[in-house]
């Protein structure tokens, strides 16, 4: 009895406390599993929405983007309704993944016609978002006029990764010492007459 006493003591009851930290790390690794299973389930919601965001006038070559952006601009005032005052220097800015085009305008519009303006500027397929707005009545008071910083991110171009560069030749094999030919045991050729 004292034996088995001595090998609980020494042996047993110092890992009681084990079982606690067991089920600790139990339930940390569930959670992470849960995280991780709660993401790979969102993952065809976020592919669908990465297509989405790539075609959406994110595929717009650097040529043409300054044309694209101010285009889409005046034809979102002309169909708001907002006249376009004035404009100011186009002012184009890059990073590792996007170039950015940003541009100041001046404009004179209804209050109506100016909250249109800036929604559809912003909905659909449209890159392009607001960054700074300061309004005020014109001196009559019958519109407002505003001074708008309008920015639009485009996708810039992946370069290709250029083609591996040709492997060079192997260096030649050294000759190996072979086995002495064997003797040619075929009948010997006549020689012709002449």
């Amino acid at each position: 009895m004292a034996f088995f006493l001595v090998i609980n003591i020494f042996w047993v009851w110092p890992h009681f406390s084990d079982w606690g930290v067991i089920r600790s790390r139990l339930e940390a690794a569930n959670t992470t599993l849960a995280t991780f299973d709660a993401a790979f389930q969102k993952t065809n919601d976020i592919g669908k929405e990465v297509e989405k965001m790539q075609r959406g006038g994110g595929n717009v070559p650097p040529e043409d983007q300054a044309v694209a952006f101010l285009r889409t601009i005046q034809t979102q005032a002309a169909q708001s309704g907002v006249a376009i005052g004035g404009n100011g220097r186009l002012i184009t800015r890059t990073n590792q993944f996007f170039m950015e085009q940003i541009q100041t305008i001046t404009v004179a519009a209804g209050e109506k016609q100016l909250v249109d303006f800036l929604y559809n500027l912003g909905s659909g397929d449209s890159l392009v978002r607001v960054r700074d707005l300061s309004v005020r009545p014109d001196p009559p008071r019958q519109q407002l006029q505003a001074n708008i910083t309008l920015i639009a991110s485009y996708q810039k171009n992946v370069k290709v990764a250029a083609a591996p560069a040709a492997k060079p030749a192997p260096a030649p094999v050294p000759p190996t010492k072979t086995a002495p030919a064997a003797p040619d045991n075929s009948k010997p050729a006549t020689p012709k007459k002449q």
